[in-house]
C-alpha cells in the first residue's frame, strides 16, 4: 500500500519538515544558534583586530538583546562578498568597499567614524627620512607600496594623485595592511607608501604611523610625510539592508556608547584609531561615489587577478 498526500508526495513532505526543522533550529538571528555576524576590515593586525572585537562583542551583547560573532575577512572584498551572500550583517568597512557593497547589494550605512574629531580623513604618501625622497616627483622610479585596491586612502586616491603629477614608481606592491606599509618603508623594502592620514590629537599622531608606534618607538622621526591628498568621508559602520530597523538601531546606538567607554576607546583606538561615532546615511557618501566610480574601474581589475 502507498500512502499519498494531496498534491504532495510523502518524500516531498518529509524534505520540507527537515527544511523547516533546520530552519527552525537555526533560531531568530541575534539568537546563540544565530548570532548578528559582524566583520572588521583587515586593515591591522589579526590578533590586534581580534582582541578588539572581543572587547566589542562582549559591551554588545551585555547593552543589546542579541548574541553576535566577530569575524575578522583575509580581505575587503570578502567583506563586500559577505553581504551578498547574507553571511554578513554588520561590517566596519573601508569608504570604497562600501561604495561597492552599496552598489550590488543595497547595504546601509548608518555611522560614519570619527578620528581625532574629525568625521574625514586623507590619504598621506610617506618616505623614509634616509630614502633621499623629498617630493612627489621623487618617487620617479622608486618602490612604491599601497595597501589593497579597494582601499580609498591605500591606493585609490594615492594612485589618482600620482597619475595627476604624471609620476611612475618602478614598482608597487599590496601590502594588504596600513600598518604593513609603514613597516616596509621602516625596514627599507619599499622607497614611499601610501596610508590613511588622520590630524594629531592633543600633539600625538593620529595616522597610520600610530599603529606601529609599539614597534618602532622612533616611527614619526624616521617616517616622513610628503603629501596629502584632499579629505573624503571617513569609514561607515554599514548593515545589511534587511535586518530590521530596531536591531540596525540599537547596535548603532551601542557602538556609539561603546567608544564612549575607556574600554571602547582604547579598542577602537588601537585598531582603526577611531575616537568616536556618528550618524549617518548613504547620502553622506554621494560627494565621492563619481570619483569612485571611475578610479574603481582599475580597482576591480586589480581585484579580478
Amino acid at each position: 500500500m502507498k500512502w499519498k498526500v494531496p498534491g504532495l508526495s510523502l518524500a516531498l513532505c518529509w524534505s520540507l519538515a527537515f527544511i523547516t526543522s533546520c530552519t527552525a533550529h537555526k533560531g531568530e538571528l541575534g539568537s546563540d544558534s544565530n548570532p548578528i555576524k559582524f566583520f572588521l576590515v583587515p586593515s591591522v593586525e589579526h590578533s590586534v583586530l581580534e582582541s578588539s572585537g572581543e572587547a566589542m562583542k562582549a559591551y554588545l551583547e551585555a547593552n543589546t538583546p542579541y548574541k553576535y560573532k566577530v569575524s575578522v575577512p583575509t580581505s575587503y572584498i570578502a567583506v563586500v562578498e559577505a553581504f551578498g551572500s547574507k553571511r554578513a550583517d554588520v561590517a566596519s568597512l573601508n569608504t570604497y568597499g562600501y561604495m561597492i557593497a552599496h552598489k550590488r547589494f543595497n547595504t546601509q550605512a548608518r555611522l560614519t567614524v570619527i578620528r581625532g574629531g574629525e568625521s574625514t580623513y586623507q590619504s598621506q604618501i610617506l618616505t623614509s627620512q634616509k630614502s633621499g625622497i623629498q617630493k612627489l616627483e621623487d618617487i620617479n622610479g622608486k618602490r612604491f607600496a599601497y595597501v589593497d585596491p579597494t582601499s580609498a586612502s591605500g591606493y585609490l586616491l594615492p594612485v589618482e594623485l600620482l597619475k595627476d603629477k604624471g609620476i611612475k614608481p618602478k614598482q608597487t606592491i599590496f601590502a594588504q595592511r596600513h600598518d604593513n606599509v609603514i613597516s616596509m618603508i621602516y625596514q627599507g623594502q619599499v622607497d614611499a607608501g601610501a596610508t590613511y592620514y588622520s590630524p594629531p590629537l592633543n600633539g600625538e599622531i593620529q595616522d597610520a604611523r600610530l599603529l606601529v608606534r609599539a614597534q618602532y618607538p622612533d616611527v614619526e622621526e624616521k617616517i616622513i610625510r610628503i603629501a596629502l591628498t584632499d579629505p573624503i568621508p571617513n569609514d561607515p559602520i554599514v548593515f545589511r539592508v534587511d535586518l530590521p530597523e530596531e536591531m540596525k538601531s540599537r547596535i548603532s546606538q551601542a557602538l556609539i556608547d561603546f567608544v564612549a567607554t575607556e574600554e571602547g576607546r582604547k579598542a577602537l583606538e588601537k585598531t582603526f584609531a577611531v575616537t568616536g561615532f556618528k550618524p549617518a546615511t548613504d547620502k553622506d557618501y554621494d560627494s565621492t561615489r563619481q570619483l569612485f566610480e571611475q578610479l574603481g574601474e582599475e580597482a576591480e581589475k586589480l581585484m579580478r587577478k
